[in-house]
C-alpha cells in the first residue's frame, strides 16, 4: 500500500538534498552541461522547480501545464537565472508541493497528468520524488544511481517495469537484481524471453535512459532497446 505521506517526507529530504549539493556551486557551475542533451544545469533545476508547480496542479484538478511549448518555453526562460535565484524557486516551489500535499484530500481518487496519462493521487508523491531523485543525478555533479536510497530505487525498477510491460516495442524480459529480486516487463514485441541481469542501480539506470546498459548482463537475446520515457 502507497504511503503518500512517508513519501512526501522523502521529497523533502531529496529536496534538501538537491539543494544543499546545488548551493556549493557558483553561477559558472549552474551554466555547465548537464548529463542531459541539449540542458544545462539550470535547465535542469527550472525544470525541477515547474514540475513541483505542475503537480500542485493535478492534485488540485487542474492541467499540469498549459500546453507542451509553454512548458518548454518556462524552462528555457528560467535556466539562466543566478544561481540563488535558482535555489530560492527550488525551495519555494518545494515548499508549495508540501504544502498542497499536507491539504485534507481523497488519496484514492485518480488524477490527471500529461498526455492524458491518469494515476492515482497517492502515487503524486513518488512521482515528485522521482522528479527531483533522477534529476539530481542527470545534474552532474558527484551524486551518483548508486547514491539513491533503496527503497527509492526499488520502487522506481517497480514503476518502470510496470510501464513496460507488454508494450509493443520490448520483448518479454525478466530483470533480476544481483540481490535475488525479480521483475518481468515487455512482452508485446516479437522475441525473447529475454534475461537482464546485475546491480540494481545499473538495471534502474538502464530503465530510466540514464545508463546504456553495457554493465549488465543478457540471456537469450541482445539487450533490449527500450522507448524513451
Amino acid at each position: 500500500m502507497i504511503d503518500h505521506e512517508r513519501d512526501l517526507a522523502s521529497v523533502r529530504e531529496a529536496t534538501d538534498r538537491l539543494l544543499t549539493a546545488a548551493a556549493s556551486w557558483d553561477n559558472a557551475a549552474a551554466a555547465e552541461p548537464s548529463r542531459l542533451p541539449g540542458w544545462t544545469r539550470g535547465h535542469v533545476l527550472a525544470h525541477v522547480a515547474r514540475n513541483a508547480d505542475a503537480l500542485v496542479n493535478a492534485l488540485q484538478g487542474r492541467p499540469m501545464y498549459a500546453d507542451a511549448a509553454t512548458r518548454d518555453a518556462d524552462i528555457e526562460r528560467d535556466a539562466g537565472r543566478p544561481l540563488d535565484v535558482h535555489l530560492a524557486d527550488l525551495r519555494e516551489s518545494g515548499d508549495r508541493f508540501q504544502t498542497a500535499g499536507a491539504e485534507p484530500a481523497d488519496w484514492t481518487r485518480t488524477v490527471e497528468l500529461r498526455n492524458g496519462v491518469t494515476d492515482s493521487a497517492s502515487r503524486i508523491p513518488f512521482r515528485r520524488w522521482v522528479e527531483v531523485a533522477l534529476h539530481h543525478v542527470d545534474l552532474g555533479a558527484g551524486y551518483e544511481l548508486e547514491d539513491l536510497p533503496e527503497e527509492f530505487v526499488q520502487r522506481e525498477i517497480d514503476f518502470l517495469a510496470e510501464r513496460f510491460a507488454g508494450h509493443k516495442d520490448v520483448p518479454s524480459t525478466a530483470v533480476r537484481a544481483d540481490d535475488g529480486r525479480i521483475w518481468t516487463t515487455g512482452g508485446g514485441a516479437e522475441g525473447g524471453p529475454v534475461a537482464v541481469s546485475g546491480p540494481a542501480p545499473e538495471l534502474l539506470g538502464w530503465l530510466a535512459g540514464r545508463r546504456d546498459g553495457s554493465a549488465l548482463k543478457t540471456e537469450g537475446g541482445p539487450l533490449p532497446e527500450l522507448p524513451p520515457l
